[in-house]
């Protein structure tokens, strides 16, 4: 799961950058989604020595990002009608709330499964 969560992050980074860019460097808000990857990126580097630790914290990371981002992802209407204020923001925001919850289910499923063995083991241990 490591690197999946750097993968992720990686991902949410060059997404950042290409929003950056693609909005002509206008707002560092487009930057977001790269600040929320290197955070991420971040959590997946503690998650190599301290696995359940790294990954609990870039899911905390993650659910934190969906929240932020369900602002501009309500706006998909306005969007699909043509009167969205900000189109990029919206598409950037929409991007990084599906990739987010992606993540966030395949790592609540991870941690179920480590759990879930660790459970498996204590119960043979005791056996």
């Amino acid at each position: 799961m490591p690197r999946t969560t750097m993968a992720i992050g990686s991902l949410l980074i060059i997404m950042g950058i290409i929003a950056y860019v693609a909005t002509a460097f206008a707002s560092w808000t487009a930057l977001i989604p790269a600040i929320l990857g290197l955070i991420i990126v971040i959590c997946g580097l503690v998650a190599l020595v301290r696995p359940k630790v790294g990954l609990i914290l870039a899911l905390v990371v993650s659910v934190l990002g969906i929240l932020g981002t369900s602002m501009n992802v309500m706006q998909l209407g306005e969007l699909i009608a043509g009167d969205a204020e900000r189109p990029a923001a919206v598409i950037t925001s929409a991007l990084t709330f599906i990739l987010l919850i992606i993540f966030v289910i395949v790592g609540i499923r991870a941690l179920a499964t480590v759990r879930g063995r660790a459970g498996i083991e204590a119960s043979n241990d005791e056996a």
